[in-house]
């Protein structure tokens, strides 16, 4: 099963980068997901924990960002939203028989901690400001059939 907590975070977050001033509702961030606000709300708890966003209740409240679209790096918002779940698990220990089943464990949990670290180094040079900037460019492409 896919995990799509960082790409929906994500995509929260650049809704709240695209215009930084205003404070949007969970039914709004939910409407740009195709979700529900009740899952909006989850995705944004750890974004709340860690000062990515700020919430405000009440009439009138909603979510906003923190800080500057500029100032968060998209490595933030997928360490927020997967936590130290690795980025893929390794198959659980049989027994050791041969080379392969002896070593594999950890080969593989070498192989994962150079596969996240090289996300975590191309996800932390770019910010949010980043991807709305690129998001833009995506839109005045010409199309192409």
């Amino acid at each position: 099963m896919l995990d799509i907590r960082f790409s929906s975070a994500l995509q929260v977050m650049l809704l709240l980068a695209t215009e930084e001033q205003r404070v949007h509702s969970s039914a709004q961030l939910a409407e740009g997901l195709n979700t529900n606000p009740s899952l909006v709300r989850k995705l944004l708890a750890p974004l709340v924990r860690d000062g990515l966003v700020e919430t405000t209740k009440g009439r009138g409240g909603g979510t906003r960002l923190a800080r500057p679209a500029e100032e968060i790096t998209l490595a933030e918002v997928y360490r927020c939203a997967v936590g130290d779940k690795p980025l893929w698990a390794c198959r659980p220990e049989g027994e050791h028989v041969c080379l392969v089943t002896a070593h594999t464990t950890e080969f593989f949990a070498d192989l994962t901690a150079e596969a996240e670290r090289a996300v975590l180094d191309a996800l932390g040079s770019r910010t949010l400001a980043d991807g709305v900037r690129e998001l833009h460019r995506l839109a005045h492409r010409p199309r192409t059939e």
